[in-house]
């Protein structure tokens, strides 16, 4: 058994939201450990959610509770779910959240609805406290996933668009900004020649100093997926870049 939690949410660390959570699954389990995954989420961004889970799942140990609250839709009609994959648990809203990392890894997923191991009290705003964290905890203790609910049929619902092969090019869009201002794009590292940015010819590199000073080029970045970038600056800021701007990539015949 596995008493590893890791939390990924939109919440900040501000309104003491996270720590809530975190007292409702230490109340049910003191053994469990607690890993912050993030919680600097854009608000409300669902993808960008998908997209760091996906970045960071798979270098936690086997077994791991992934317990994600990124939740527009909290006290809607979108379900509360569990999801359990051949390796690992994911825990939160039916919004997406987990497509990414979910595909990543293929088939057999199991999920069920949340109809059980809740709070006696669940506000209709703060779900990530009354449902998500206790079933967290119960799972942490050794619940099978089946026990907290109905099973449901599992549907990808994201909104996500997957880079355009074209000839010789890999056609993409930028679709995330890090803390450094690097651009991640939804294109998948692979070999690749060079880059077009703006009608501009950019460099692809091995590493971040590779590429000339003040100039951006694209690398491979830890998001397993091709990032814009300058040198030691930020290229969403000085190139005043936009989510959605296209990016073109020449695929290597070597």
């Amino acid at each position: 058994m596995n008493s590893l939690i890791a939390i990924l949410t939109d919440f900040g660390t501000r309104d003491g939201f996270v720590g809530a959570m975190k007292g409702v699954i230490l109340s049910i389990n003191p053994h469990a450990k607690i890993v912050d995954i993030s919680h600097e989420v854009e608000a409300f961004n669902i993808l960008h959610g998908a997209l760091i889970l996906r970045a960071h799942f798979s270098y936690f140990p086997k077994g791991t509770i992934f317990l994600c609250v990124v939740d527009p839709g909290v006290g809607s009609e979108r379900l509360p779910i569990v999801v359990k994959t051949k390796e690992y648990i994911f825990v939160g809203p039916y919004n997406g959240i987990f497509d990414l990392a979910i595909k990543s890894m293929g088939g057999g997923i199991e999920a069920y609805k949340i109809e059980r191991y809740t709070l006696p009290q669940i506000s209709q705003t703060f779900h990530g406290r009354d449902i998500f964290a206790p079933v967290a905890a119960y799972l942490s203790k050794g619940i099978d996933p089946k026990e907290v609910g109905s099973p449901i049929k599992y549907r990808f619902s994201l909104d996500w668009e997957e880079a355009k092969v074209e000839e010789d090019f890999i056609k993409g869009k930028v679709i995330y900004f890090d803390r450094f201002g690097n651009c991640i794009t939804n294109i998948p590292c692979g070999n690749y020649v060079e880059g077009v940015f703006r009608s501009s010819v950019l460099k692809v590199v091995s590493h971040y100093l590779e590429a000339d000073k003040a100039m951006p080029a694209l690398i491979c970045g830890s998001f397993g997926l091709m990032e814009l970038f300058i040198p030691m600056d930020s290229a969403k800021e000085s190139l005043k870049i936009h989510l959605g701007e296209e990016v073109w990539v020449k695929v290597s015949k070597g």
